[in-house]
């Protein structure tokens, strides 16, 4: 009997194969791990998806289709130009960090505060994860999201992506 109660609370905590598809979407060359962080994989570049998480599916799939994101500036440098830029959260006034995200992944540039001319809103970066993603493949995406972030294992249905 106790064997019995060991292997259910093993087959509960491990992730099905929904979230197993989507972590390997997540984590992929191109993939959201370029800008953001979850479960030790991954940049923290972008939002801190373990909130964005812990909202029901539509949501989340509304944030990762989002083609504009109010995180990024452009970010011009005196002899340099411009990039599209996410501050980095260790900035502070002795220096400014901003994650280049012309690069990839994102390049973490450093920078004193003279060699800032200017920061704008960002009127033409675009946030890429759900470009070329089938909505199986975003269901498995929000899937692992949702685990990482609040452990929820509830399958997500390719038809509430679309």
């Amino acid at each position: 009997m106790i064997w019995l109660s060991v292997l259910l609370f093993l087959q509960a905590a491990a992730p099905n194969r929904q979230i197993e598809r989507g972590q390997a979407l997540f984590v992929a060359e191109n993939g959201c791990a370029n800008c953001h962080a979850l479960k030790g994989h991954g940049t923290p570049v972008g939002p801190d998806l373990r909130v964005l998480g812990k909202v029901g599916v539509r949501a989340l799939v509304t944030a990762i289709r989002a083609t504009r994101t109010e995180y990024v500036e452009t970010v011009n440098v005196k002899g340099g130009s411009p990039f599209p830029a996410i501050k980095a959260a260790s900035s502070g006034p002795a220096a400014l960090q901003y994650y280049d995200l012309s690069k990839k992944p994102p390049e973490l540039r450093k920078f004193a505060p003279g060699e800032v001319e200017s920061k704008a809103d960002n009127a033409t970066w675009k946030h890429p994860p759900s470009a070329g993603y089938t909505n199986e493949q975003i269901a498995d995406i929000v899937a692992y999201v949702r685990w990482a972030a609040a452990g929820s294992q509830k399958p997500v249905d390719p038809a509430d992506v679309e």
